[in-house]
């Protein structure tokens, strides 16, 4: 089966302007790690970037989506061209932009790695999917191991040589991790005999690298019961020498590969580990019991990588609507729909297509917005880290703040987008001859994998507003209120920056009815609410930082000559943030409206009174 025709699509344009106009790039490039870095070095590693997933992994989307994986005498056959895009991919260095120097990476800035990684996702998210998690793998590695670990296995995972995986969920603990029963038993020698079965892997198995590096969460011997007996183990599918050298079959079999709803080129894996008594790891850091606190790192970095994956499927799904909305003739401009004769219009001059169209544009461009400034959060707390503590831990506190919104909104929203996309296409958007049906299949596992969303908004009601005494969710909702007090009367924005304001208002009485109800013992009231609060909060995150874009955008567009290119950019800019603040942001009053019912009906109501299947 040969590859198809490219169909991503991103506008570069809108990329630099998150980049270089909304969130200062020039202010952390140049500084520390990152003195070799500037805006002109960054546009063309964003334009290198665009160009090998348009002439690389884009033609190799939608033919590995129709031949998908094959389980063939126990190894993992990935569909045609992926071996070969493995290997340009790596040759090209797309990758290993923000990979630290020491580990043969070029130590970019994170936000400019999370716009790359939207291109790569965006354009082939099923490859994608396996060097993302060897990237992550090697990141644990790099941060956690031994100083023998890092040498041996973070540079060769970085760079394509070897993959990765994270081995967590078993068929009877799922998101309960703590149930899990995989067992390592200590040797003489210092390595520890792997046992167990996990399932859900994804990229558990492939001929894309010549060894896969599997980071395995089981329980030694007399370990305490739950998450704190849990232990992370390196176990690579072929033992490894001290010197990097290969050595003999470790004894990790794959069992199976799903058959999946979408990302088919993607092989989900249930792996055996120890079947035959020969399966062999070490512990990361040399370090028991600390398993999950080390493998929470990999899930924050999945978990922001996902909301990417949201806004990367999403944004070409839009993109590729729009190009169909404006060549699709059919019907009459609405001015003329009583006259026949009346000329055929594209559909993009009908109200409603262009409603939905801008409802893709303003929340695809919500969530990048979200997604680039946690990255930019991060950058500074790179650059600051050991200067400026205090700036730095502020930083650091809005990425675990917002990392929870950037994943479950950024994947739910970009499930429903496509659907959105589907219908400006009309019947022609369930057909697989264009590529809006297989970017919703695709999408739908977002919400799921990496902590389901409810996870996500559990993990922000219980942990994220309490962290740091509360400050890092003030700090948050500071930013935003020295932004509605410098714009409150804006000439373009000022009604819908008021309200901003007034949503504020509302997500904080949630919040402090959410700490009443633990206090009152209505504890069952915040998981119920918790999906609620983490989607009005969303929607004012991403509002405020659409306004954000907005102001700029006009500030800019003032300066400009009539007839310039760029007034029709920032004047999308400006309606993307109108249009958000009129249509989603007053939900989240209706929202915290719902929430104060306190409405417990799913609790109440007996299992019996569900009704028999």
């Amino acid at each position: 089966m040969s590859a198809g025709i490219n169909r991503y699509k991103a506008d570069l344009r809108e990329l630099f302007f998150v980049l270089f106009e909304q969130y200062d790039f020039n202010a952390i490039a140049g500084k520390g790690d990152y003195a070799d870095w500037d805006e002109d070095t960054a546009k063309a590693v964003v334009k290198e970037a665009y160009r090998f997933a348009t002439e690389v992994l884009g033609p190799l989307n939608s033919s590995g989506d129709r031949e998908g994986c094959k389980l063939v005498d126990g190894r993992v056959i990935t569909p045609k061209g992926f071996k070969d895009a493995w290997k340009k991919l790596f040759e090209a260095g797309v990758k290993q932009i923000a990979v630290p120097r020491e580990f043969g990476g070029q130590a970019g800035p994170y936000a400019l790695y999370a716009v790359i990684e939207e291109i790569t996702c965006g354009s082939n998210i099923a490859f994608n999917m396996y060097p993302g998690l060897a990237w992550g793998a090697a990141e644990v590695i790099a941060h956690f191991g031994t100083e023998a670990q890092k040498k041996l296995y973070p540079e060769r995972m970085f760079n394509g040589t070897w993959g990765g995986t994270m081995c967590l969920t078993e068929s009877q603990a799922g998101s309960d991790v703590g149930a899990a029963t995989s067992k390592a038993v200590k040797r003489p020698d210092g390595s520890y005999d792997i046992t167990g079965t996990k399932i859900f892997i994804s990229g558990g198995d492939h001929d894309l690298a010549e060894n896969i590096v599997h980071l395995v969460l089981a329980r030694v011997e007399n370990a305490p019961q739950g998450t704190k007996g849990l232990s992370l183990f390196i176990v690579p599918r072929i033992k490894v020498k001290p010197d990097g050298a290969l050595g003999e079959f470790n004894d990790v079999t794959v069992a199976s590969i799903e058959h999946k709803m979408g990302i088919n080129g993607s092989a989900t894996c249930v792996l055996n580990f120890g079947e035959n008594g020969h399966c062999v790891g070490e512990l990361v850091g040399n370090v028991e019991n600390q398993g999950l606190p080390q493998m929470f790192k990999m899930m924050n970095g999945a978990r922001i990588a996902v909301g990417i994956q949201g806004v990367a499927v999403a944004s070409s799904a839009y993109l590729n609507a729009l190009e169909y909305a404006k060549d699709r003739k059919q019907g009459a401009h609405f001015t003329q729909w009583k006259d026949p004769k009346a000329p055929r219009v594209s559909i993009m001059q009908h109200p409603d297509v262009r409603r939905m169209l801008l409802e893709l544009k303003a929340t695809t461009e919500g969530i990048r917005s979200l997604v680039v400034k946690l990255a930019s959060h991060r950058d500074q707390w790179h650059v600051l880290a050991g200067k400026d503590d205090d700036k730095a831990a502020y930083h650091m506190g809005q990425v675990d703040l917002l990392t929870p919104l950037v994943k479950a909104y950024g994947s739910d929203e970009s499930f429903r987008l496509c659907a959105v996309a589907q219908q400006v296409y009309g019947g022609a958007g369930f057909l697989k001859d264009w590529p809006v049906e297989q970017y919703t299949r695709d999408a739908k596992i977002f919400s799921i994998y990496e902590g389901t969303n409810h996870i996500q908004a559990m993990d922000l009601v219980a942990r994220k507003l309490g962290q740091n005494g509360g400050a890092n969710f003030q700090a948050f909702i500071a930013d935003l209120s020295n932004f509605v007090d410098a714009h409150k009367d804006h000439p373009v924005f000022g009604k819908e920056v008021q309200f901003l304001s007034a949503a504020s208002e509302a997500v904080m009485g949630v919040a402090m009815n959410m700490m009443g109800w633990s206090q009152a013992g209505k504890i069952d009231l915040v998981p119920l609410v918790a999906n609620r609060f983490l989607l009005m909060m969303s929607q004012l995150a991403v509002s405020y930082l659409l306004l954000d874009a907005g102001v700029k955008a006009e500030a800019a567009l003032a300066k400009l000559p009539a007839e310039h290119a760029d007034r029709s950019f920032y004047e999308g800019k400006r309606y993307s943030a109108l249009w958000f603040a009129r249509n989603v942001l007053p939900q989240a009053k209706h929202h915290a409206e719902v929430a104060l019912l306190e409405d417990d009906s799913p609790v109440k109501i007996s299992d019996e009174a569900y009704g028999h299947s």
